[in-house]
C-alpha cells in the first residue's frame, strides 16, 4: 500500500503545559483508508490531525519534533469550529475563493458553487448570504462544501457533524461515504453511530494521548470495550448502559404558581427582520427545558432573544418583573454560547473562571477556593495555566460552562453544551445540571441529543421556521447515578 500520511516518534508539548501531549507516538495512514481517531476529550486527536496535515508546525507554531513526518500533497481540512476556517463574509464567496485558487473560469463558478452547496444539503434562499447569519449547523455544512470544492486527495475531518441535527448528521455521512470512495479520509468524531458504517480502521487513544489500539473497527470495538468505558469514549449502546446504572428517583413536580420566565407575543429581530416568534411560553423554577428543531430553525436565536442579545418585542417577564424594569438581566440568568471561544476573556483557564468573581470583588481566598473546586468538577485542574484557546473543543465547552455558573444564577441558558464531549464528561455535565435543577434552578438548553430529551427534560420546545410550534410538558421520573458511577 502507498503510505500517504505518516509520523514517527512524535513529541509535542503546548506552551504552559507541564507534560508532553505525545511522547514517541507513531502512526501511518495508507492511501484510500478511512480511519477514525477515537479517544476521550483532550487526548490529542485534533492535534494529531493537524500534525498529519502539516498545519502543525507549518501554520500553527507548536513545539514538536518527530523522526519522520510525511504529509499529503493534496488535502482539505474541516475544523471543529467552522468559523475558524472561513476567509470570506458571504457563503458563495467562500466557495468562490477556493475555486479562484484552482483557476476555475469565472463563467463556470456560479454553477459549481450551487453544486457544492446542494451537495452538502445547505438550503439557502440566496447563495449570497452573510455567513454571520447562518446557524452553527449551516456553517458546518458550508465548511464541508468549501473543502469538497478543493477536490482533495485526502480529507481531514474534525467532528464535522458536531452541530448538525440527527437527520443532517446521517445525510452528511451518507454523502461523505458516496463522494469519499476514492479518497483517504481521517476522522475525529464523538458521534460514531453513522461513522462506523463508513470507516474501516480505528486508532484508539487513552486520556494521556497514547495509542492503546490500532486495527480493524470490529476488532477494536469488541476487544477494547472495557477501556472505552473506562476512558469515557462513546461506543454503541453507551447510553443504554448508562441508564441501566441509574436508579429512578421520585418524580419532581414543578409548581405552576409563579413562573421564573414568561413571554407572550414575543419576537426577536435581526436587522428589523423577525427571526423568532413566540405566542406564549412559561418556565418555572426546577424545570429543564430542551429546545429542539432542525438546523437554522431559530433555536439559538430564541436563546439570544431571551438574553436580549438581539432586539425583541412583546411581553417578557423575569421573576414577575417586566424586562424593561430589570436593571441587570445577568443577575437572574447566565448564557453558554454554542461557540465557547465567543465568551473567553482571560489568558488562562484559572483566570477565566475567576473573572466574574473578581468583578464582584470577592475575597482572594474565596476566589481561589471556588475556582479550584470548579477546576476539579469540570476536569480541568491539570490545565489551569493553559490559555483557553489551546484547549480541546470539549475542554473549551466545559470551561465555558464553569465560567458561566461560577456566580449563582436562577436560570442557565445553554447552546449545545455537550458537543465535542466524551461520554464521561457528557454524563458528568448532565448530572451537574440535574442537581442544579433539583435545587430549584432552571435549565434551558438547545440540543440535538434525543437522549437528553428522553431522560432529563421536564419540558420540550420545538422550533420550526422561526416559530415555537409546540411546548410539551414531559412527565417522567428522573434518573440519578448509582454511587461512584460515571464520575470525573
Amino acid at each position: 500500500m502507498e503510505r500517504i500520511a505518516h509520523v514517527e516518534k512524535l513529541r509535542l508539548k503546548f506552551p504552559g503545559e507541564g507534560t508532553l501531549l505525545f511522547k514517541d507516538l507513531s502512526v501511518s495512514i495508507d492511501k484510500g483508508e478511512k480511519v477514525l481517531l477515537l479517544g476521550p476529550s483532550g487526548s490529542g486527536k485534533s492535534t494529531l490531525l493537524q500534525v498529519l496535515s502539516g498545519l502543525i508546525p507549518q501554520s500553527i507554531e507548536v513545539p514538536m519534533k518527530a523522526e519522520q513526518l510525511t504529509c499529503p500533497a493534496s488535502w482539505g481540512f474541516v475544523f471543529q469550529d467552522p468559523d475558524s476556517q472561513f476567509c470570506m463574509p458571504f457563503a458563495d464567496e467562500e466557495i468562490a475563493f477556493v475555486l479562484e485558487n484552482l483557476s476555475v473560469p469565472k463563467e463556470e463558478m456560479k454553477e459549481k458553487i450551487q453544486y457544492y452547496i446542494s451537495q452538502v444539503g445547505l438550503k439557502l434562499s440566496n447563495i449570497h448570504t452573510s455567513i454571520d447569519t447562518l446557524s452553527g449547523g449551516m456553517k458546518q455544512r458550508l465548511a464541508i462544501a468549501s473543502v469538497l470544492a478543493l477536490e482533495p486527495e485526502v480529507i481531514f475531518l474534525d467532528e464535522p457533524t458536531a452541530m448538525l441535527d440527527p437527520r443532517g448528521t446521517k445525510e452528511m455521512w451518507d454523502m461523505l461515504k458516496e463522494i469519499g470512495q476514492d479518497k483517504t479520509i481521517i476522522i475525529v468524531e464523538h458521534k460514531i453511530d453513522h461513522v462506523l458504517e463508513f470507516i474501516e480502521r480505528i486508532v484508539l487513544f487513552n486520556d494521556d494521548g497514547q495509542i492503546i489500539a490500532d486495527g480493524a473497527k470490529d476488532d477494536v470495538l469488541s476487544r477494547y470495550e472495557y477501556e472505552m468505558k473506562e476512558y469515557g469514549i462513546w461506543f454503541p449502546g453507551v447510553w443504554d448502559e448508562y441508564i441501566q446504572h441509574h436508579k429512578l428517583a421520585r418524580e419532581y413536580r414543578v409548581s405552576d404558581d409563579s413562573p421564573i420566565l414568561h413571554v407572550q407575543g414575543f419576537g426577536g429581530f435581526r436587522k428589523k427582520e423577525a427571526k423568532i416568534k413566540v405566542e406564549e411560553l412559561k418556565v418555572y423554577p426546577g424545570e429543564w427545558v430542551v429546545i429542539n428543531g432542525e438546523n437554522g430553525a431559530g433555536k439559538s436565536t430564541l436563546l439570544h432573544a431571551l438574553m436580549q442579545f438581539i432586539h425583541t418585542t412583546g411581553e417578557y417577564e423575569i421573576a414577575g418583573t417586566p424586562i424593561k424594569k430589570v436593571k441587570n438581566l445577568t443577575d437572574f440568568m447566565t448564557f453558554v454560547f454554542q461557540n465557547p471561544e465567543f465568551q473567553f476573556v482571560a489568558h488562562s483557564v484559572y483566570e477565566e473562571i475567576a473573572y466574574s468573581l473578581r468583578i464582584n470583588k470577592k475575597h482572594p481566598q474565596e476566589i481561589d477556593e471556588v475556582v479550584r473546586e470548579l477546576l476539579e468538577v469540570f476536569h480541568l485542574e491539570t490545565h489551569h495555566a493553559k490559555n483557553p484557546f489551546q484547549l480541546s473543543m470539549g475542554q473549551k465547552r466545559r470551561l465555558s460552562v464553569a465560567a458561566s455558573i461560577v456566580t449563582d444564577k436562577q436560570i442557565i441558558l445553554l447552546d449545545e453544551p455537550t458537543f465535542g464531549q466524551d461520554s464521561k464528561n457528557t454524563f458528568a455535565l448532565l448530572e451537574w445540571f440535574e442537581e442544579y435543577r433539583r435545587h430549584g434552578g432552571t435549565v434551558i438548553m438547545v440540543t440535538h441529543d434525543d437522549h437528553i430529551s428522553d431522560h432529563f427534560a421536564t419540558r420540550i420546545w420545538t422550533v420550526e421556521d422561526g416559530r415555537v410550534i409546540s411546548d410539551e410538558k414531559v412527565i417522567q421520573q428522573h434518573r440519578l447515578p448509582e454511587p461512584e458511577a460515571y464520575i470525573f
